[in-house]
C-alpha cells in the first residue's frame, strides 16, 4: 500500500553521542525525551494526524469493527457478588457510561448501596482508574484510590460509608493501602522512580502529615507490596526484586507493634507468605527451582517443614489458605491446575476441567472460613466464567459466564495447541484458535506474544478477536520463553544472559505457521505490548521479511539507553531483569539486539507503534524515538505510524469504550495492511 499522497512528518536530527565500552552510540532522537519542549508535543501531535490522515480510507472499517466489539459487551451488566461478612460486594455497569459503580448489598437480597460511582468521579478528568479498594474490618469505612492521568499513582481517599463524608485529608502517591483495624490504615508511597519504597501508619482522625513512616526501603533494586492475610490475623510487607524477596509481618490486633522479618533476604531466594491459624505457609524456591510449599510456625519461622516438594514437571505459583482447606495453584505441561488439601497437606485432589486447553485462576475470595472457592475459568472458545468450586464435595457451579449480546456460537470455533521448534531445539507451544469452516491452506493470522518477567501469555477468551477470525483470521498466541508457561526455567531462559531465546522462540512460531499452512508471510501480522512491544520491534528487525503487519503497543524499543538511566522509573530494578549497561558483558548482549540500535537500512513491514504522554512504565519517547529513527532507514512505502495518546499512560484509555476505539484502530490497521476489504 503506497502513502505518498501524504507526507509523514520528519523529526530534526540532533545528534547526542554516548561513549560506552569503547563504543560510540549516536542518538539523534534524544531531544523527543523532554516532554516540556513544544517542539516535542508538536511532533507527536503531527504524527497522530498523519496516522489519521493515512487510515482516513478506513474510517468506515474502524467503525463496523467499534461497533461489533461493543456490541459484544453487556453494557447493563453486574459482577458476581463478593461475600465479605454480611455484605455482598459487586460492580455494576450502566448502558452508555464508561465506568462501572462499585456496590454492595447487605445480604443477598438487601437494598443496593452505591459506595462509589466511577463516572462522577472522573467527570473533569479524561482519565479515570481505581486503584486501592478495601472496606475497613468492620465494613463502616472505605480506603479508596483514583488514578486520574494514567500515570499508575493513585491518591487515596477514606471514606464514611454510612455519611457519605470523606474523612481526613487526601493522601497523595499511594500504591496499595491495607487496614490492620478499624482505625489504623497502613499504605505504601512512590518514589520519584516509581518504586513503591516507603510504607506509612495512619490514624482515623489524624492529618496524613502526621502519619508515621514505617519502613523505607533503601536498596533500589526493591519495591513494596502491601496486603493482609485473608485470615485477617496479619498485614503482609513483601520486599520484592527479580532477585529476591522479604516479608515482614504484623498483627493486626496490635497495629503499633514492631514489624517482624520472617527470612532476611538472600540473592536470587523468593518466597512468598499466606497464614493459616499458628502457621505462616510458604511458597519459596529455595531449594527447589519451580518452588516447594512450607510451614512454619508463627512462634518460630526457621522450624519450617515441607509440606509439598518442588516438583521439575510442576511449578508451585500461587497458593490460598482457607479455614478447613489449603489451594495451590499449579502449572504443568503449560496449563494451570488445582491442588485442594486439609491445611496439612493431606487429602489432596485436584479441580476437573472441561477444556483440554484452558485457563483457570482465583476470583475474589475474601472469606476464610467457607468451603466454597471462587475461580475464573476461560479458554480460547468458552467467554470468562465465573465459578464456584464446593472444595467438601467437588461440586461446580457456574455462576455466571461472560453474555455476548450480539451472539455466539462457541460451536464455530476451534482451538489447538502446537509446538514449534527453535532454533536450539526447545519445542515452544502455540495456542491457536480459528473458525472451523476456515480453509487450511494459508489465510490471515495474528501471532502474539509477550515473554518476560515470567509472565505467562494464557489462552484466554478475548470477544474482540471474534472481528478478526470472522473474517478468516487464525489467532496464535506463542508461549515463548520469558513467560513462566513450562516452569521457572522456561522464565530464565528468557532474560539477561539467555534473553534472545524470546526472539528466536517467537520466530520459530512464526515460520512453523507458515510452514504448516496456517498463514503466509504476506498474510501474518503481529502484535505485542510494552515488553511485548520489543519483542515485536526486535523480531521485526531480525526477519522484516517474515511479517506483513506489527503493532508495537508502548513498545520497550531503547533497551540500552533506557538502562543507562538511573533515574527514570523502574530502571535500577529492571536491571537484574535485561542488565546494567555499565557492566560491559551485560551491555554487549543487550546491544545485540536493542530494536533502536539495530535499525538498519531496507524494506520494512506495515508498522503502528502506539505511546502515552502519561506513561511511566515505558516513556512515550522510546516509541517515538524508534518510529522517527524508522523513518531515515525504511527504504519501501509500507505504512509506518505513530498514535500517542496525550491523554493517557501505560494501559491506554481508561474508559470500556474509549478502550474499544483503540482496538477497533488497530485492527483496521492490520486489516489494510493485509489488503483485506469488507
Amino acid at each position: 500500500m503506497s502513502v505518498e499522497p501524504v507526507n509523514p512528518p520528519v523529526a530534526e536530527r540532533k545528534p547526542v553521542v554516548i561513549h560506552l565500552h569503547g563504543d560510540e552510540i549516536v542518538d539523534e532522537f534524544a531531544w523527543l525525551e523532554n516532554r516540556d519542549d513544544p517542539a516535542v508535543i508538536a511532533y507527536l501531535e503531527a504524527e497522530n494526524a498523519y496516522a489519521e490522515a493515512v487510515m482516513a480510507p478506513a474510517a468506515a472499517l474502524r467503525e463496523r469493527l467499534y461497533a461489533e466489539m461493543r456490541g459484544r459487551i453487556k453494557e447493563d451488566d453486574r459482577s458476581v457478588p463478593a461475600p465479605r461478612g454480611c455484605y455482598r460486594y459487586y460492580s455494576r455497569t450502566v448502558a452508555g457510561a464508561e465506568y462501572p459503580l462499585m456496590c454492595r448489598t447487605e445480604g443477598d437480597d438487601g437494598p443496593e448501596e452505591v459506595l462509589l460511582d466511577l463516572n462522577a468521579l472522573a467527570v473533569g478528568h479524561a482519565f479515570c482508574r481505581l486503584g486501592p479498594y478495601e472496606p475497613s474490618p468492620n465494613q463502616r469505612l472505605l480506603a479508596y484510590g483514583l488514578d486520574t492521568t494514567g500515570s499508575i499513582i493513585y491518591t487515596l481517599f477514606i471514606k464514611d460509608l454510612a455519611t457519605g463524608e470523606l474523612l481526613d485529608a487526601p493522601i497523595e502517591q499511594v500504591d496499595e493501602a491495607a487496614w490492620a483495624d478499624d482505625r489504623t490504615l497502613f499504605y505504601t508511597v512512590f518514589d520519584h522512580a516509581h518504586r513503591a519504597y516507603r510504607l506509612y501508619r495512619h490514624v482515623l482522625g489524624t492529618p496524613p502529615t502526621a502519619d508515621v513512616l514505617i519502613y523505607e526501603e533503601t536498596d533500589e533494586r526493591f519495591s513494596l507490596s502491601l496486603s493482609r492475610t485473608r485470615s485477617g490475623a496479619y498485614l503482609l510487607l513483601t520486599c520484592y526484586s527479580h532477585g529476591g524477596t522479604e516479608v515482614r509481618y504484623l498483627p493486626t490486633a496490635d497495629p503499633f507493634a514492631d514489624w517482624r522479618v520472617i527470612y532476611p533476604r538472600r540473592p536470587k531466594i523468593d518466597y512468598f507468605v499466606d497464614h493459616h491459624g499458628d502457621y505462616f505457609y510458604i511458597r519459596t524456591n529455595d531449594g527447589a527451582e519451580n518452588f516447594r510449599l512450607l510451614r512454619a510456625p508463627v512462634a518460630d519461622p526457621s522450624a519450617a517443614v515441607e509440606l509439598l516438594p518442588g516438583r521439575a514437571e510442576t511449578l508451585i505459583d500461587h497458593l490460598d489458605c482457607f479455614a478447613d482447606y489449603l489451594v495451590v495453584y499449579e502449572r504443568r505441561a503449560g496449563l494451570r491446575q488445582i491442588r485442594i488439601s486439609a491445611p496439612d497437606g493431606s487429602n489432596p485432589r485436584y479441580v476437573s476441567f472441561p477444556e483440554p486447553v484452558y485457563t483457570c485462576g482465583p476470583h475474589v475470595n475474601d472469606e476464610f472460613d467457607t468451603s466454597r472457592l471462587r475461580l475464573s475459568y476461560s479458554s480460547l472458545v468458552t467467554p470468562p466464567s465465573v465459578v464456584e468450586y464446593d472444595m467438601a464435595s467437588g461440586v461446580w457451579q457456574v455462576l455466571k459466564q461472560e453474555e455476548i449480546p450480539s451472539g455466539y456460537d462457541p460451536s464455530l470455533y476451534v482451538s489447538e495447541r502446537l509446538a514449534a521448534t527453535a532454533p536450539d531445539g526447545v519445542q515452544v507451544p502455540i495456542s491457536i484458535v480459528y473458525r472451523r469452516d476456515r480453509p487450511r491452506n494459508g489465510g490471515p493470522c495474528l501471532l502474539v506474544g509477550y515473554g518476560a518477567y515470567g509472565y505467562s501469555y494464557d489462552p484466554s477468551f478475548d470477544s474482540k478477536w471474534l472481528s478478526l477470525l470472522d473474517r478468516g483470521f487464525a489467532v496464535a498466541i506463542a508461549h515463548v520463553r520469558g513467560g513462566q508457561e513450562l516452569g521457572r526455567q522456561w522464565y530464565e531462559q528468557g532474560r539477561m544472559f539467555h534473553k534472545p531465546n524470546t526472539f528466536s522462540d517467537f520466530i520459530a512460531c512464526a515460520e512453523f505457521l507458515i510452514a504448516e499452512g496456517y498463514t503466509a508471510p504476506h498474510q501474518l501480522a503481529i502484535s505485542g505490548r510494552s515488553a511485548g512491544g520489543l519483542l515485536m520491534s526486535a523480531v521485526v528487525n531480525a526477519r522484516p521479511d517474515l511479517f506483513q503487519a506489527v503493532v508495537a503497543g508502548v513498545p520497550f524499543t531503547n533497551v540500552v539507553i533506557a538502562m543507562l538511566k538511573s533515574d527514570l522509573p523502574l530502571t535500577v530494578t529492571e536491571w537484574e531483569q535485561w542488565g546494567n549497561p555499565a557492566i560491559e558483558a551485560e551491555y554487549r548482549l543487550m546491544r545485540s539486539y536493542d530494536p533502536y540500535l539495530n535499525l538498519k537500512p531496507g524494506p520494512y513491514p506495515h508498522i503502528l507503534a502506539t505511546a502515552g504522554l502519561h506513561d511511566l512504565q515505558v516513556p512515550y519517547w522510546d516509541p517515538a524515538k524508534w518510529v522517527a529513527k524508522l523513518r531515515t532507514v525504511k527504504t519501501n512505502d509500507t505504512m509506518l505510524l505513530l498514535r500517542t495518546n496525550l491523554q493517557a499512560g501505560h494501559s491506554g484509555h481508561s474508559g470500556r469504550f474509549a478502550r474499544l476505539e483503540e482496538f477497533a484502530w488497530e485492527y483496521a490497521f492490520i486489516l489494510t495492511a493485509l489488503g483485506i476489504a469488507e
